[in-house]
């Protein structure tokens, strides 16, 4: 029987599974790991969230089938979100659908718009559903400089004269995972007038939109007049919200892309959970306090690591969005790599992060650590990366 299956031999090794699969095995031996490894919120979501949770699951009726592209009350929901937040208008009958996350829903848009063989742009490092998201699909990718600077048009133009085919898709994503870029407005002008000259649609991933430190607010890129005629965007409630677990997200924008997903998820799914739905309706009508003390709680994570691992000896750059911190291997260390150098952390300073190759192979030289764990265990990490730097890297 075949085995060698097309999709998968697209894919390369999973570069983290080396680390997850020691920091198991660490745990197993009741060894005390602090994990800054993955994305995943250590907070609960508000208390009236999950009530309404509870609230609509009590009802019979609510165990059926959902619909695919979201409850009416969630995508009107949504919609307000963006009125409210970025002064943008959009139709929540065709401008906005609910996905099973914005990774879900990312990855069933390149289903729904690649054919084999298209080029689509994507930032190397980056969040690795934006390139395998497409390649998955069948395309091929050309990578783009992650930090939306001059490098960044210049790297555009090239590709649009000279790859062939043309590219029809580029996928951004600010703040940025893993390396906590932002953009601003001017930048996003910039952007959506070169994908009109050049007939590209633009895919914004949006889901820190509500993490960042500076006084002022992400933008995004539909703020922009006419972004609507060439851009779709991303967002969650997994970090805003701390409803990671859940699995929501949404996207909003250009019609025909949003046609384009709705079509192609109503072939794999049936939607959320309807109490799951109606409790993020809750989240977005709500009381608003968590998004405000969420940034705050990531804010004062983000300011202990760069303290405490700056005074172990780790000079870490303060991202100014997102919760990552994308940390430049010590120079001592940086023969080694990313995934050495974390599996270095793991069994000698007891800390859990992920490689930077894991992104992309412009990632490498970097690990990217989440601020996922209270400040006493970032102080607690920070004196394992004391003594691991003191033993030097032979």
């Amino acid at each position: 029987m075949m085995t060698d299956f097309y999709r998968v031999r697209r894919l390369p090794p999973y570069v983290f599974a080396e680390v997850n699969a020691m920091k198991a095995a660490a745990r197993a031996r009741g060894v005390d790991i602090v994990d800054l490894g993955m994305g995943n919120p250590d907070g609960p979501p508000p208390a009236h969230v999950v009530e309404k949770l509870a609230e609509v699951a009590r009802n019979p009726r609510a165990h059926g089938y959902s619909a695919s592209k979201g409850i009416a009350g969630l995508r009107r929901a949504q919609a307000a979100y963006y009125a409210r937040r970025f002064g943008v208008e959009v139709d929540p009958e065709n401008e906005v659908v609910v996905t099973l996350g914005s990774k879900e829903g990312l990855a069933n848009l390149a289903q729904a718009i690649t054919a084999p063989g298209d080029v689509v742009l994507a930032p190397n490092p980056s969040y690795p559903i934006h390139q395998f998201g497409f390649i998955i699909a069948g395309a091929a990718i050309r990578s783009v400089p992650a930090a939306p600077g001059p490098d960044f048009f210049a790297s555009l133009e090239r590709a649009v004269r000279f790859t062939v085919p043309k590219p029809s898709v580029l996928v951004i994503g600010y703040p940025s995972n893993p390396t906590a870029y932002v953009a601003d407005l001017p930048f996003y002008e910039r952007l959506v007038a070169f994908a009109r000259e050049h007939g590209l649609w633009v895919i914004s991933d949006l889901a820190y939109a509500e993490i960042y430190f500076g006084d002022a607010p992400t933008p995004s890129i539909l703020q922009v007049p006419g972004a609507k005629e060439v851009a779709i965007e991303f967002t969650s409630m997994s970090k805003t919200y701390s409803m990671a677990g859940w699995r929501i997200g949404f996207a909003v924008g250009n019609p025909e892309l949003i046609a384009a997903l709705t079509r192609v998820k109503s072939y794999l799914d049936y939607g959320a959970f309807t109490p799951v739905q109606a409790a993020a309706v809750a989240a977005l009508n709500g009381p608003q306090d968590i998004v405000a003390n969420n940034r705050a709680l990531y804010k004062a994570r983000r300011d202990c690591l760069v303290q405490s691992f700056g005074r172990a000896g780790w000079d870490i750059p303060p991202p100014q969005a997102s919760m990552f911190a994308w940390a430049p291997i010590p120079e001592a260390f940086r023969h080694l790599g990313s995934v050495e150098f974390a599996k270095r952390l793991l069994t000698e300073a007891q800390v859990a992060v992920a490689p930077g190759v894991g992104f992309g192979e412009e990632g490498e030289g970097f690990v990217r650590i989440a601020l996922v764990e209270n400040e006493q265990r970032l102080r607690q990490a920070a004196r394992g990366v004391k003594k691991l730097l003191a033993g030097g890297a032979a």
